[in-house]
């Protein structure tokens, strides 16, 4: 073999190589974008069934300044959704936990979505 034709060879090799990352890598872009997707589905999925009734759209029934909203949940120290989680499973004040009904890491994947609708200003869609 000449030195083109090697060159050639080579050329094509690398070629399939970076065709085969190329498709390996998009299976997992793909499977944590439908994870992703699930855990927000999820996340308002428990929200709805176990937050919605108290927290219409972020807002709260029982006590008008303990909201999801933003500025409230920075105001209570509640700036980031692990401090969510906590109070989800464990309750404060006059709200209870549920850390039962929302399962394991359940109040995790709550918090998350909350905090993805409080940056958003609890703007759906």
């Amino acid at each position: 073999m000449n030195f083109l034709s090697k060159f050639i060879f080579y050329l094509k090799k690398l070629f399939d190589l970076a065709i085969i990352i190329c498709f390996i890598s998009s299976t997992f872009l793909i499977q944590s974008n439908e994870s992703l997707a699930l855990s927000k589905s999820q996340g308002e999925n428990l929200f709805i069934q176990h937050c919605a009734g108290c927290h219409v759209n972020g807002g709260n029934i029982i006590r008008r300044k303990k909201t999801l909203k933003l500025a409230a949940l920075k105001r209570n120290g509640l700036d980031n959704p692990e401090s969510i989680a906590k109070i989800a499973r464990l309750g404060i004040g006059s709200m209870s936990g549920y850390e039962k009904v929302l399962g394991e890491e359940g109040d995790k994947i709550v918090a998350n979505w909350i905090w993805e609708q409080s940056q958003n200003a609890w703007v759906q869609g």
